[in-house]
């Protein structure tokens, strides 16, 4: 089996644009770097399957249901061509709550005991336990990605395509390996539509095949 892990592109939550325009996390989408980012990833991975002869006849491009990973699906799909595509919800982003959307200094002001509680998990290396208020932990993440990983295994197809979100994906990783939480918390988060194939076969476990686009991308 072969799992193609691909975040999403820059959106207006990354260039913390959305900050002044206040869309609920589901509805962020993409700036207009994200869509060239997406681009070029589309063209990567077409380029990609045909070097190392990989047939996409019964592949199935997995999509979380948020605005940006739809967004970057799509564009990606119009160089794959993959025609099963799913959406299933335990792929969306970690769920911010009170902290959506928020400046660090506002949180501070706004939910300082709040705060306080979470910052005292992620100070003595519990980031991934720490919950955020009325949102969730990686831990939380990683639950419901167990979930989604019984479901690909029960339905069989090869490869796979996953378009979702940073935390998401490495729990995806954590869960297929059985990686402990030390592991999530030392891994830098993915570049936005960087990409990382898990292959049973040959023993990849969540490497890197593609980082940043190969050219300088404007806003």
């Amino acid at each position: 089996m072969k799992i193609f892990l691909i975040r999403h592109g820059e959106s207006m939550q990354n260039t913390k644009e959305n900050y002044q325009i206040g869309l609920p996390d589901h509805q962020v989408y993409l700036s207009d770097k994200g869509k060239m980012e997406a681009k070029e990833a589309g063209i990567f991975l077409k380029k990609y399957l045909e070097e190392n002869n990989i047939d996409i006849d019964n592949a199935t491009l997995w999509v979380s249901p948020y605005e940006r990973t739809r967004e970057t699906a799509r564009i990606i799909n119009e160089e794959i061509k993959i025609n099963n595509i799913k959406e299933d919800i335990t792929l969306i982003e970690q769920r911010y709550g009170l902290f959506s959307d928020k400046e660090i200094s506002l949180i501070k002001e706004m939910y300082p005991e709040e705060f306080k509680f979470y910052d005292n998990y992620w100070q003595n290396n519990g980031k991934f336990y720490a919950k955020m208020p009325q949102g969730e932990s990686p831990m939380d993440v990683a639950l419901r990605t167990k979930l989604f990983l019984d479901t690909i295994f029960r339905d069989n197809n090869d490869p796979l395509f996953v378009v979702s979100h940073g935390a998401t994906i490495k729990t995806i990783i954590m869960n297929f390996f059985h990686f402990s939480p030390e592991w999530y918390n030392n891994e830098p988060n993915m570049a936005n539509c960087a990409i990382r194939l898990i292959d049973r076969e040959n023993m990849i476990k969540g490497e890197y095949i593609y980082k940043e686009p190969k050219r300088s991308l404007k806003k």
